[in-house]
């Protein structure tokens, strides 16, 4: 069986590509999915009680990049949503990330951003050499900071000591001297009125896109040639493991259903200090549906299971840095997203390098 362009993985990754070849070049694609759901882990459905869920956790969009945005909105409707994040600390539910109303409420406080940058300046530990997750956190916010918000679920999160997790882990989280306490700030931002899996069908329209689901790619690529491929699964999968299987965290998911319209004050509560799960999703909040019940996700880090986060550890990334010496050596096999490129992405990068992997490489 031969395509000009085979692409593995349905997720937004292999999603954009595929509908970019398909509409723009007129060719003809294969996507090759293992799972039963196009999506990847944007996929979303409803529930038994009716209620639309995101079945591998929260997603919410938000970007800075106008095409972008344009482009997935040229499958879907948009619905402003504007996330807010609340953390439990020492009983009390204070806003994420860490704001002048977040420490003003952690300290019974009533200070001005001027007078919080000075309080915060005050705690944060002089660090000669910034090296690790914990040497960010305690660099910017102090020790009872770093220690309320940071450390204990960063060690729920990843299983290790954030002293030994890479500087990127918690150097997205932002630190503002304003009130705004809206967990992302770029300039656009929602959710699809109709749900993420919708819109990805809506990709896919194309007559000349062909998707094979419940189709492991290792165990149909003898009987499949091709020009190109396009892969977005595991890298370490397509060779075969011939340098060890790369580590990554995983996730389980416990979802329950209440015989009422609210759970909790915000449509994210995280847990760093207690019980296992690291935060709770009320699904009601993000999509902005009505509904006389509502269904909350709790989430369960752990090892093995499903692949979810590449393991930010020096260890990992000279293990990665084996494969890549054999990426960079193919000839019409292009590595495209998180798992491939053993990075994390949010959506919005996702999205825009598929979309200059097309313009650049393809088109």
């Amino acid at each position: 069986m031969y395509y000009p362009y085979v692409v593995v993985g349905a997720g937004l990754a292999g999603l954009t590509v595929a509908e970019r070849i398909a509409a723009g070049k007129g060719e003809k694609v294969l996507v090759v999915e293992k799972r039963p759901h196009i999506g990847g882990n944007v996929y979303d459905s409803y529930n038994e009680d009716g209620i639309l869920v995101h079945n591998y956790g929260p997603h919410i969009f938000h970007t800075n990049d106008k095409e972008v945005y344009e482009y997935l909105g040229g499958f879907t409707k948009w619905n402003d949503f504007w996330h807010r994040v609340l953390t439990q600390v020492d009983g009390n539910l204070i806003p994420m990330p860490i704001t002048l109303e977040t420490v003003n409420r952690l300290y019974n406080m009533d200070m001005t951003p001027e007078e919080m940058e000075k309080f915060i300046a005050g705690r944060a530990v002089p660090i000669k050499e910034i090296r690790t997750s914990r040497d960010v956190a305690l660099s910017k916010v102090g020790d009872e900071i770093y220690s309320k918000f940071f450390e204990n679920y960063t060690k729920k999160q990843w299983g290790i000591d954030p002293a030994e997790l890479d500087t990127s882990v918690i150097s997205r989280i932002p630190l503002r001297y304003n009130r705004d306490t809206r967990y992302f700030t770029d300039k656009y931002q929602g959710m699809p009125r109709y749900g993420y899996t919708k819109m990805c069908q809506a990709m896919i329209q194309n007559k000349n896109i062909k998707v094979l689901l419940n189709t492991d790619f290792k165990e149909v690529r003898d009987e499949i040639s091709y020009g190109k491929l396009i892969y977005t699964g595991p890298v370490d999968e397509y060779y075969h493991y011939r340098h060890g299987g790369l580590r990554y965290r995983s996730l389980s998911f416990v979802m329950e259903t209440f015989d009422r319209e609210s759970y909790q004050d915000a449509p994210v509560v995280n847990y760093p200090n207690d019980y296992d799960y690291t935060r709770i999703t009320e699904f009601k909040k993000l999509t902005g549906q009505e509904h006389r019940k509502t269904t909350i996700m709790k989430e369960f880090p752990r090892e093995g299971g499903e692949p979810y986060y590449p393991f930010p550890t020096a260890d990992a990334r000279a293990q990665f840095s084996l494969y890549q010496k054999e990426m960079e050596a193919e000839k019409n096999v292009y590595f495209l997203g998180r798992l491939a490129e053993y990075r994390y992405f949010n959506m919005d990068a996702v999205v825009r390098n598929a979309l200059d992997l097309y313009r650049n490489k393809l088109a």
